[in-house]
């Protein structure tokens, strides 16, 4: 008898599952944004997407609109998200161009950070946090206290 596997092929630990009043078009703003792939849609009977699977490199994103029947519900339904998702991508400047030209809110503009990234974080126009980064410096753990100490004085 064949083992089942705790975690199935393709798939990480962790995916996060995201709400999303108008799941179709947000599949095509994160798709423009982030370069994601989508690998399985299904449409609930009214139209709505009830799941949609999105692969960014080796990461899921998985996405629906709002459930409420099933405490499914979004960031503007429920006043916010605390949740901020960061995204490594190839050109964080670029990903953060699109994702405002295509209506996302910039919340912290594009910036080198002392950490050996560059980034900036948005809203995307669904209400959903996002960190878009690029990995442009290798800096050790004694050169990031450093600059860490001098950033705050």
């Amino acid at each position: 008898m064949p083992t089942v596997k705790s975690v199935p092929d393709g798939y990480p630990v962790v995916s996060p599952g995201l709400a999303v009043d108008g799941a179709a078009d947000a599949i095509d703003y994160y798709k423009t944004v982030f370069g994601a792939v989508e690998r399985m849609r299904m449409p609930r009977p009214d139209g709505k997407i009830a799941h949609c699977e999105l692969t960014l490199g080796e990461s899921v994103i998985m996405l629906g609109d709002p459930a409420p029947d099933m405490e499914f519900l979004d960031p503007k339904t429920v006043g916010g998200t605390p949740v901020n998702l960061h995204v490594y991508v190839a050109d964080a400047d670029a990903a953060f161009a699109a994702a405002l030209s295509g209506g996302g809110r910039e919340l912290t503009p594009m910036t080198d950070q002392f950490y050996g990234d560059r980034s900036g974080t948005f809203e995307d126009p669904w209400g959903h946090r996002w960190t878009v980064a690029t990995h442009v410096e290798d800096v050790s753990p004694e050169e990031m206290d450093r600059r860490m100490a001098d950033m705050f004085g």
